[in-house]
């Protein structure tokens, strides 16, 4: 996948991201004030802040993504559904939801499908996104979670939630972009830390970058660095 031709569109993955339990509606302002300064793609937030999120983003481009299932994915499929559908009505243009990863490591597929496609209903056509968490995951077991996602009608597939420890890898990217195709999103998230390792993440194939440090990022050297790789 080739950069971004001007250092302004590299902002333009990031996915601008609060999800601790302690977030105040302060520091939710400030998150959007940021998103709106820097031009992010998107911000992220647990449902009860969408509603404020999406008033503070109003009359911008800038996405309002809700998590769902967050952050172990474990609630039952009819409660995400619920979270999903309460979400979208309160303003949502996104959804992200946990994958049932016990369920995948029994073995029990179907559930988890029709779990994902619940949730894909739920969201009216708004884009979807299914989080995974590739660090507790073997390959075949990520394998198959694509395939699962890939039938849903997801739109896109994340690496982690960022709650458990160990940091998405380029090469856990690497195998998401090779198992769901060229066209497919790729959401790289957790440990994204600074422009270079952002860059580095695009070059292995993500579409988005969940970062909670998303003006760090910026800050610490994104438009440089994509200038020197250029």
């Amino acid at each position: 996948m080739s950069l971004p031709s001007f250092p302004t569109e590299l902002v333009r993955f990031i996915e601008h991201t609060l999800w601790q339990a302690d977030a105040s509606a302060k520091e939710i302002e400030t998150l959007c004030a940021e998103a709106r300064k820097h031009g992010f793609a998107a911000v992220c937030v647990n449902p009860s802040r969408v509603e404020l999120a999406r008033h503070l983003l109003e009359e911008t481009e800038i996405k309002v993504v809700a998590l769902v299932g967050f952050p172990l994915g474990a609630t039952d499929g009819d409660t995400k559904r619920f979270e999903t559908e309460t979400a979208i009505d309160r303003g949502a243009q996104e959804i992200e939801v946990v994958l049932n990863l016990g369920r995948l490591k029994d073995g029990d597929d179907a559930y988890v499908l029709r779990e994902l496609r619940d949730v894909v209903e739920a969201a009216d056509e708004r884009p979807v996104t299914v989080i995974l968490e590739t660090r507790l995951m073997t390959r075949e077991e990520t394998i198959r979670a694509c395939l699962l996602v890939l039938d849903s009608g997801a739109q896109c597939v994340a690496s982690a939630t960022g709650f458990h420890s160990g940091d998405t890898t380029l090469d856990g990217v690497r195998l998401l972009r090779e198992i769901v195709g060229p066209r497919f999103g790729v959401k790289a998230s957790s440990g994204i830390r600074d422009g270079a390792m952002a860059i580095a993440m695009i070059e292995a194939g993500a579409t988005r970058l969940g970062i909670t440090s998303g003006v760090a990022s910026v800050q610490s050297g994104i438009a440089s660095s994509l200038a020197d790789a250029r």
